[in-house]
């Protein structure tokens, strides 16, 4: 049975010890994507990883951690303003509707935008369904428990 989640909620991301960040479900993306500034592959003999920092300073859980991964891949995203750019694409874990689930991001420079995470057809795909009138579901079920 597919879980309700409305337009717009918070989730947890255990890894880079984020909680209840705002969330925005799209599904016209096809993947999902957070947020991140200083975001650079680094090559050293023969190894590659990528660095980067979640969130920008004018978060308020922004906290000038620096993430780096070997577990990466880039990958082509037409943005909604019909750009494509190379973006790198990472796997972690997200809590949301109080279960942890492995989640693919994508990540990007969305400064300018309200929420720093959305969450595309790809992980909403066979899980969820979307009801628009609804929103921070999942957030409510966790201050519940």
């Amino acid at each position: 049975m597919k879980i309700t989640i409305g337009r717009v909620d918070k989730a947890d991301f255990p890894e880079f010890s984020l909680e209840n960040i705002d969330v925005k479900i799209d599904s016209g993306a096809y993947t999902s994507s957070i947020h991140c500034s200083n975001i650079e592959e680094i090559i050293h003999e023969n190894n590659s990883f990528i660095r980067f920092k979640l969130l920008d300073p004018d978060h308020e859980f922004y906290n000038n951690k620096e993430f780096t991964t070997k577990k990466y891949a880039s990958k082509l995203v037409k943005s909604s303003n019909g750009i494509t750019e190379k973006r790198f694409l990472i796997e972690t874990e997200i809590v949301i509707f109080n279960t942890t689930i492995p989640i693919h991001l994508t990540l990007s420079e969305r400064k300018d935008m309200k929420f720093p995470l959305l969450l595309g057809r790809k992980f909403l795909n066979k899980k969820f369904v979307i009801d628009t009138a609804k929103k921070n579901l999942s957030y409510k079920l966790k201050n519940k428990a």
